[in-house]
């Protein structure tokens, strides 16, 4: 008999399992307000900034663990839901054929850009119409070891919250603020505020160590394969270069952002 806030699954027909495994579709997702994210690590990263899931998967037959054991302990408390079920029923969810032990379903953040606190942190990421969700995980895992308050997200970009964009974060999906914007609705949201907008671009850059940096400093990188938009470029408070010493004549989106914050890391925190 399940325990109370407790429950097992063991059928892959059960109506939770195919719930949970929609929520891997952005339709589906989107929709719900709900999003997947895998793995203790990634949990715990959760727990720690103050994120519990609203519904627990763990795997049985699983080895104990004392994060685990406070996690589960916390999700109850806290009103949510343990479901344990198999290991096959569990990557059956999460769409991987060698599934973690663990899995939990969050409720999307509040993405507005008005949910920033601009003076929170010396460092903002920014991405363009970035579509490459392991891109855009990598950009909120650099913007966590740089100190940055978060990652602004405009136009068109990939989702924050899919699969492969939360476990590409290694859980800086949690500890990093996300927005999405329009660049028709950043743009004066910027300039309503101090911020210095900075691009990594080759249009009139210069280079960009010795750069004239400030504080909050929002580094800005375009698409992958188009880049900036020229516009987007000439509104731009600082545009900046790396030097390319090989045949490429750029780095990769996210590459670029972690090089351009690090050095903006070492002007603001020397």
């Amino acid at each position: 008999m399940d325990r109370p806030g407790r429950r097992t699954i063991t059928g892959f027909s059960n109506p939770t399992v195919k719930a949970l495994r929609a929520l891997r579709d952005k339709k589906h997702r989107k929709r719900e307000r709900r999003f997947l994210a895998e793995g203790l690590r990634l949990l715990t990263d959760a727990r720690e900034s103050g994120r519990l899931p609203e519904i627990l998967v763990m795997a049985e037959g699983r080895d104990p663990h004392p994060l685990l054991a406070a996690l589960e302990a916390d999700v109850l408390a806290a009103g949510g839901e343990v479901i344990e079920t198999s290991a096959d029923i569990l990557g059956k969810i999460t769409g991987k054929d060698n599934p973690q032990a663990v899995a939990g379903v969050f409720a999307e953040f509040d993405t507005a850009l008005s949910a920033i606190d601009r003076s929170a942190a010396p460092i903002w990421l920014v991405a363009q119409a970035l579509r490459d969700p392991g891109n855009l995980g990598t950009m909120l895992r650099t913007g966590d070891a740089v100190g940055a308050g978060g990652l602004i997200l405009i136009d068109d970009c990939a989702d924050p919250f899919s699969v492969e964009a939360v476990r590409a974060s290694m859980g800086a999906v949690f500890t990093q603020t996300i927005a999405q914007a329009s660049w028709d609705a950043f743009l004066p949201w910027l300039r309503g505020g101090a911020g210095q907008l900075v691009a990594a671009s080759l249009r009139e850059a210069v280079p960009y160590r010795g750069a004239q940096y400030a504080a909050p400093c929002f580094v800005l990188v375009g698409n992958e394969s188009r880049g900036l938009p020229a516009e987007y470029e000439a509104a731009c408070d600082l545009r900046v270069t790396m030097p390319m010493k090989g045949r490429a004549d750029s780095l990769n989106a996210a590459v670029a952002a972690a090089v351009l914050a690090y050095e903006v890391l070492a002007t603001l925190d020397p």
